[in-house]
This record gives C-alpha cells, structure tokens and sequence, in this order.
C-alpha cells in the first residue's frame, strides 16, 4: 500500500465576506520551563549545534543556537488535527541539513479520531508539507521513549523508513518523504504489548517497529545504503538487518533474547552496533534489561550490562544510549526507569569493557557524587520536596529515554526526562574523576497541560492549575516562577477560584495519589493572593478534586469532588456539609457579585442556589449536555455558558432563561478581560468557531460583533479547556494548552476608538432543546500527489445523508468519490435543493453559494481527491422548511455530472 502527499491545511477557507475581522496579537508563553516528558533529542550527524527535541503531547522544538532557546515549530497545527503535537519520531538529514520530519499523531486508539502523518520540511521546521497515513500513531502511547522509528538514508538522502506501531510493520520512502509505501517483505511487525487486556484500551496497543539505524559504511554518496538494522518489539526476535539495501531481510543471529531492544546505536567507526534492552516498552515501567554489543564484522555478541539482568541488583530495564562521536569507544548509559534512589547513568571509556557511574553508594543511606545540580534556572524543578537521605531533590528524572552526547562536542549532552530536558557543557571533567554541573536545558520548551487559569484584579496577575506539575503563582510572566504550589501539594490542579470582591482569598482543588498522603486534603486554600496556601479537612471518600468555586466575599465555599456529592463551608474548609438539589460532577462557580449565590451545570440544566451553597434549584435545562460557563464579574446573575458544539448562550436572569448567541457555532471555553475604552461591558474571549473559521476570538460589544486575535501560524493544537483574560490590561488575554503550556497574548494593533455606546447583543431565544451537537472534524482521506492543474472529474460518485433534522435546520454530509485514473487537485460541487434548504455552516468545505442552488468548493486540506476510489468528506448544517427535506438528485463536479449512490 502506498500513500501519497496533501499539503498541510494551514487556513480553514470561509467565505471572505463571512469571516470575522483579525486583531494582530504578539504571542509567547508565561515562562514555566519544560513541565512534561521529553521522549526524543536529536542530534544533525553533520551540521554543528543543530538540534530538535520531540515531546509526546506538546510538539517539536529547534535549539536555537545563539540564544540557546527551544523554538516550537508545530504551532500552526490546530484543533482538527490537535494529535499532531504528539510527535512519534524525528529526524534530521545529515546529507541537507535543511530538510527535517517529523511523524506524528497522539494516540492510537479511539481517543485521537485521525490518522497520523509524516510532516517534511526543506527549512529546518520553519515550514511544513504532509502526507497522511492509513493508521494511527502514538506520540503519547506507551513506547514512544523507544527509538528513534523514523530514519534517513545516510548516503541517499531521499530514502528513509518508518517503523509503525499497531502491526503495520516497516514503511519506506524512496521520494524524500512524499509518498510511502509498506516493506512488504519485512517479517516482524512486533507483537509486544504492555497489557492486552486492559479495559481503556491504551496498553492494548502491539507497539511494534521502533528504531532503524543505517549502516553508512555499506553505501556512498547518492548511492543507497546496503545495511540496515531495525529493532522490533518483540522479546524472542528484536532485531532484525537487510544487507542488500532492502531487498530482503532476516533476523540478526545470535542475538539476545527476553528483552526489547530500546535503542540501536552504530559505531561507524569501529563497527559495533550497540543495544539497550528492557523487559517493557516504558517509559513508565521497567524491571530487567541489559546493554549487548555486537562486533558487525564478525557477527559476535557480547554483554556489556554496568549491571547484567542475571544480578539481584538490576531492578531497571536499560533505554538511553550515546555514543561520543569524536571518542566512539566512549558511550554512556541510562536506566529507563530508576524511581529510587534517582536515575543511574554509566559512562565507559573502552567500549563498555568497564563503567562508571554517575553516583556510587558508600556507606548506606549515603552516596557519593560525580554531579552537581544547579536548578537555580528552575528551582521548582525541586517539587518543593525536602527528602530523606538517600533520595536527593532535585533527583537526576526518569524516564530517561533519551541520553545524547552533542556528536561536535565531547563536553555536551543532553537528556530527557518527564519533567525538562537537562544536560551539562563539562561532561569529560567525570572521566578525570571531577564533578561535573547539571542544569536545565529546556528554556523556550514549554510542555504543560493546562486545567485552569484566573486573572485576579489585584495581585499576581495570573494563577495556572496545570496537570502534573500542579501550577503556580505568576508575579512575571516572563521569569519562571520559584515554586509550584504547595502545602497541600497536589499533581494536577483541577479547579481554580478566587473571591472576586476580596481577591486575596483564593481555592484550588485537585488530584494526587491518596495512598502516598493519606492525610491531606483535594482543597485548598489561601488568604495571600495564592502566596501561601494551607488545607482544612474534607468528607469521606474523595479521590478527586473536581471544581471548587469561592464566594464572592470568599466567606464561603461550594466544591464539587469528582464522583462525589457536592458540599459547601462556611469558612476555610474546616467542615463541609452535603448541598441539596444538584448531581456529583456537577460544575459549580460563584455569583461574581452577590455572596450568596453559586451555580451549577450539570447534563444540560442549569442550577442555582440563592442560599450560600446549602441547596440547589433546577434553572434551565434544554442546553447542550457538555460545557462549561462562567459569571460575570461587576454583574449578578449573568452568566455566559460554552456549549462546545452546540454554541454560545448567555444569561442575565441568574440562569433561568438562556439566549443563544447567533454569531458563534461553536463555543470551547469564554472568559472574560478588561473592557475596551469607553465601554460599560467586559471584553469576552472564547476558543470557539465565527464564520466558519475555529480560533481564538475577542468580543467588545457582548457578542454582537468578534475579532479573530489569534492567526493560522499560533492554533496550538489541543485548547479549549481554559481561557481567560486580564482584569487591568486591555486585550490581553490568557490560553491554556494542553501541551504547549500557558499562552499569553497582547494586542499590537492601533489602540482601539472610545465606544459611545454598548449595541445589543447579536443573539437568538433558544425556546425548547437547542440544536443538536455535531462533529467539525473533518474525515481526511489518503490521496495522490496533487497534480499541476485540475483534472477531470469523469466517474465521480456522490453520497449524499442526513445525519439529523431538527427544528428548522438539518445536518448533511456529502462523500466524494473519484472514480477516474488521475487525481483531481481542486473541485467545486454544485447541486439544486428541491425544498429551498440553504447551507448555514460548513466544515471541509466553502460554500461558495449556500443554496438552493449549492456550490461547496474545497477547503485546503480537502483539495485533492486520489485517483481510483479516493475520497474526501464535508458537512454542513443547512436550514430546511420543517415539513419536506428532499434530497438533491442530480450533483455536478468541476462541471461533470457525477454518480449518486
């Protein structure tokens, strides 16, 4: 099977005259410094200082080399295509330094809806074009440490392979990435796989063909590589190699057994291919393993383990694995998973004959120290932990899957772990028995999960909840913050409020391991501004924390625990009694003005309470079963409530009536800013979709107009979980990430003109259930390499459906199929409605003339319908006349008459 290049989808094409205007924004991110695993670093083989990194959720990353930052480089993917930023595998071309690519795609279960993707760039990450896989990839599934599955022809540089997870073995390139096609005669596609039971179908995953590794030795310039290693994930059968530049393959001889082979790295230079074997996949687990060497001219295998398996002592697989490239008998390293003490690392100057460590146990608990850390970039990085010998804080990491010498530098490397990268500019001072200094090497790399932001109107200008590292207090957004919030220290922050009349007050709830701290509570609370904070007690049988909302004079509080009643206390949490009248996982937030009222949202009905918390009356119901809303400070009883799909509404009768506003078809996450100069109103911003184009918008005027303030160039992939803005800057506003961490924005425009006067609002009475949710993303379809000019559309085929009607409006999907012998790059498709229906709002398409003689054009990432039954999707909602919704009979493409099945 091969597949064939599409051109990445950069702009969503709406009709011009339909799109919201722009508000140029600057954009950076609120400086935290790594905060996630860091599975991938990538060193060019030929051209000095250029390096990458890859993160599993976050994206991939250019060192820049004279300011020593990370520069992201995946930014422009948006929210169709947010698995993107899981990024598989990277590689960087010796032969044209200029050219990277990168194969990515999050998961490979149900939990990411697209396929994955081989991105190629000619400007170093710059730019990119893609080709779409037939399957799904795993950029944050287990094994994504192992590596790396994507490598580049050494000789031929417009050869490279791909080892795929999920069973669909080894794939090739022979067009520098455009198009790909199956090793077909490559006879292993794995069969390991973490847990094949497990019930959530993420350990489930068979995780396949995971390095490559070419011998450059066995080619020459322009001409391909002859030997070729690929390790495979399989216990009994890990490593297989071709001699003959692929024509046919076969199982190393000899080779060890029982483990994975993590890592295959070649010694050019004298010949040996060096592995790191484990007993799992990791990057979380990893009991056994062993480091093997294997003499390339000779076919011999030695074991060279610092600790072999056979040991009582080897409680750790083996993953990260360098070789010194000026010095190739020099090699180093690392256990895949060391949790205690901290992580070993072994460096050998003769080959692996003998090793030492980067610490050495003396007298128990006490250890001596080839390292010293400075953490002083980012001192949180000690989690605000104060340990017992012989654990130390800041530990060394763990999962430390990537461990890379600088192959132009013998003083330089750098490692990933699940917090940063680290590294250290003195790395030969350990072999004449020195010290050498570790320090964060992640400035620029920013790889938080955002769960919840405020912006208090006094104070630190902002607060984050994020996930696994808990969040912070930002008195700078430009310096990275001391230290994570702590006393109660929690993994991941859930919720996050503040009194809107007292700001000082402040309350978080979130998650940890209740087996570690048994006594702490999932609230807390501080009276400083989030400076200090402290816990009170909580019920019986929290595990979670759910959403927690403070009293707008913060006297009291109202928390809703995952999987748990709601409660409310009068004071700091030192009581909490039942509330009454609302559901467990309910949202709760505050009335911003009057003390007494709170509110909650739970399965599409609103719900109020006007007593402090103590019991809950059903307000509206008929909204959309999932969303999240928020009150508006300075106004009682208004509130404006995120539908996701089922759009915008408003309420400014504290939640018993709702008004849908017209203007958005899609509402993600509001919040809410400072006003613009002489309006009475708060600015909005909401992740959400106007005209047909999702993004990130500003509203002055209470929704009756928007302005996009984000642009195709900053989409950050997965967002929509938070959004707020700021209380006393004008415009700027604040965008949690689900991988790339907090964004911040200002305007960079002209300062706006004073408003005389505020316009009504641009909405609609939703009277009974409002519209039915439906899904904007697109079905992307293999297809051909785009040809130079549209060709014909001879033997097109058209399925027309109705996914649902409703009150004046339906949902349609239209298939294409090409049933011709060339592509077609760009097509219009025009039909006549029999009952007047008119198209309203579209994805994988323009409608370039809504009806009821439609025309729908391609959008960008929908141009190319592959030859010989490729297809390519779109839907739409269109309004009908609530009696008759006939079908179209007859549909043209690119003026042909077309097949309906």
């Amino acid at each position: 099977m091969a597949v064939a290049a599409v051109g990445v989808a950069v702009q969503t094409a709406v009709r011009p005259a339909e799109a919201a205007a722009a508000d140029p924004y600057a954009f950076k991110n609120v400086q935290i410094e790594g905060g996630g695993f860091v599975p991938g670093i990538i060193f060019n083989q030929s051209q000095a200082n250029l390096v990458y990194a890859r993160t599993d959720i976050g994206g991939a990353y250019r060192l820049d080399p004279a300011t020593n930052r990370w520069i992201p480089l995946l930014d422009w993917v948006g929210q169709d295509n947010w698995g993107w930023n899981g990024v598989a595998s990277l590689a960087t071309d010796a032969v044209d330094p200029n050219k990277v690519y990168a194969a990515v795609g999050m998961y490979t279960n149900s939990w990411d809806p697209n396929n994955g993707a081989i991105l190629r760039s000619s400007d170093k990450g710059a730019t990119w074009q893609s080709t779409a896989l037939p399957f799904k990839l795993g950029g944050n599934m287990p094994g994504r440490g192992m590596g790396e599955r994507l490598a580049i022809d050494p000789n031929k540089n417009s050869i490279l392979y791909f080892g795929a997870p999920s069973g669909n073995g080894l794939w090739r390139s022979t067009d520098s990435g455009v198009t790909w096609a199956k090793v077909s005669n490559f006879p292993n596609v794995g069969n390991y796989a973490q847990d094949p039971s497990d019930p959530n179908q993420y350990l489930t995953d068979n995780q396949g063909v995971v390095w490559v590794t070419f011998d450059k030795r066995t080619g020459t310039a322009g001409n391909t590589t002859q030997t070729i290693y690929v390790g495979v994930a399989d216990k009994q059968n890990t490593i297989y190699r071709t001699t003959n530049g692929g024509t046919s393959w076969e199982r190393v001889a000899g080779q060890p057994t029982g483990y994975i082979a993590h890592k295959g790295v070649l010694d050019t230079s004298g010949g040996y291919l060096y592995i790191a074997t484990s007993d799992t996949g990791g990057p979380y687990d990893g009991g056994k393993g062993d480091v093997w060497k294997y003499a390339t001219a000779t076919g011999t295998w030695t074991q060279i383990s610092p600790v072999p398996s056979s040991s009582s002592d080897d409680y750790f697989g083996y993953s990260g694995l360098t070789i010194d490239r000026q010095k190739p008998n020099t090699i180093m390293v690392a256990t895949q998973v060391s949790w205690w003490p901290d992580a070993i690392f072994w460096r050998s100057t003769d080959g692996g004959a003998t090793w030492t460590r980067i610490w050495d146990w003396t007298s128990y608990p006490n250890r001596s120290f080839r390292y010293k850390m400075d953490v002083s970039r980012s001192p949180w990085l000690t989690f605000g932990t104060n340990p017992q010998p012989p654990e130390v804080t800041p530990k060394l990491g763990w999962m430390n899957e990537s461990l890379e010498i600088d192959p132009f530098n013998s003083n330089r490397f750098m490692y990933g772990t699940g917090a940063t990268i680290y590294g250290s500019t003195d790395l030969t001072t350990w072999d004449s028995g020195g010290q050498i200094t570790i320090k964060p090497m992640a400035p620029g790399l920013e790889e938080t999960a955002v769960l919840d932001l405020i912006s208090p109107p006094t104070g630190a200008p902002l607060v984050s909840g994020l996930g696994d590292i808990a969040g912070f207090r930002h008195t700078n957004l430009d310096a990275v913050p001391s230290m994570m919030f702590t006393a109660p220290t929690f993994t991941s922050t859930t919720s996050l409020d503040y009194a809107e009349l007292n700001p000082s007050v402040m309350v978080r709830a979130g998650n940890f391991t209740d087996a570690d701290r048994p006594n702490d509570s999932h609230a807390a609370f501080s009276t400083d501004g989030g400076a200090n904070w402290f816990q009170g007690s909580e019920p019986g049988g929290i595990n979670e924390g759910g959403t927690i909302s403070a009293a707008a004079d913060g006297s009291r509080f109202v928390w809703a625990p995952k999987n748990s009643a709601v409660v409310y206390s009068v004071g700091f949490g030192n009581s909490w009694t039942q509330s009454s009248g609302i559901p467990q996982n309910a949202i709760v937030e505050s009335d911003r003005v009057n003390s007494s009222i709170f509110y909650g949202f739970s399965g599409g009905t609103f719900y109020v309470s006007r007593n402090g918390g103590v019991s809950f009356t059903a307000a509206a119901s008929g909204l959309p079963s999932t969303a999240l809303f928020k009150a508006v400070p300075g106004v009682s009883g208004e509130i404006w409530l995120s539908g996701k799909t089922g759009g915008l509404y408003r309420s400014t009768d504290f939640g018993t009536s709702f008004t849908k506003v017209s203007t958005v078809q899609a509402a993600d996450a509001i919040g809410f800013g400072k006003g613009a100069p002489g309006r009475p109103n708060l600015a909005v911003f909401m992740v959400g979709q106007v005209d047909g184009k999702k993004g990130v918008y500003r509203s002055d005027d209470n929704a009756a107009s928007w302005v996009r303030i984000n642009d195709d160039q900053h989409q950050y992939g997965n967002i929509g979980d938070t959004i707020t803005g700021d209380p006393r800057i004008y415009g700027r506003v604040y965008l949690g990430t689900n991988g790339r961490g907090i964004i911040y924005g200002d305007r960079t425009g002209a300062p706006p003109s004073s408003f005389s006067a505020s316009p009504s609002p641009s909405v609609s009475r939703s009277s009974a259930s409002p519209s039915p949710s439906v899904s904007t993303s697109p079905s992307r379809s293999a297809s051909s390499s785009p040809s130079s000019s549209p060709s014909s559309s001879a033997g097109c085929t058209v399925t027309y459906s109705v996914a649902g009607q409703w009150g004046g409006a339906f949902q349609g999907a239209v298939k294409i199929t090409n049933r011709g012998s060339s592509a077609i790059n760009g097509w219009t498709l025009t039909w006549t409605y029999p009952n007047g229906q008119v198209i309203q709002q579209i994805w994988g398409g323009v409608a370039t003339s809504p009806g009821p003689n439609a025309s729908v054009s391609n959008a960008d990432y929908t141009r190319t319908i592959a030859a010989n039954g490729g297809t390519v999707e779109f839907g739409f909602i269109a309004s009908w006349n609530n009696s008759t919704n006939g079908k179209p009979s007859t549909f043209t493409l690119n003026g042909a008459a077309c097949a309906v099945a």
